[in-house]
């Protein structure tokens, strides 16, 4: 298993958050996930604009093998949507940390970050789904 970038938080339904600092987040799949899930062909994104709370549904990643969703792990108002993932789905799998973010979130309740996982929490949890 790849390194787990220390300076984002986790979801257990393995989405990652970074915290940007100005009130938003951006929220993208994990390497586990995108591992798990195997070549990705296609990424239903969110609205721009959409209202999320927490635990909310808001969209869809697809492989050859499986579908997955995609939850909110924080609540917040979809600000800006990776456009890219339409035409290179496949960048979820090459790089699910840096190209392939999906969707940026002003943040309602910056508390609720702090019910998200570490890097080692979220290593354990996919380390025993292995």
């Amino acid at each position: 298993m790849s390194a787990i970038p220390a300076n984002l938080r986790y979801a257990d339904s393995h989405e990652w958050i970074l915290d940007n600092g100005d009130g938003t987040v951006t929220i993208g799949v994990t390497d586990h996930a995108q591992q798990s899930l195997g070549d990705v062909v296609f990424v239903e994104l969110p609205e721009v604009g959409a209202s999320l709370a927490k635990g909310d549904e808001f969209g869809v990643v697809e492989s050859v093998k499986a579908a997955s969703d995609l939850y909110a792990p924080v609540s917040g108002e979809v600000v800006a949507v990776n456009k890219s993932l339409e035409d290179a789905p496949e960048s979820i799998n090459e790089s699910p940390y840096e190209d392939a973010w999906i969707m940026k979130l002003r943040l309602e309740d910056a508390s609720e970050l702090e019910d998200l996982l570490d890097a080692d929490a979220y290593q354990a949890i996919a380390a025993a789904e292995e």
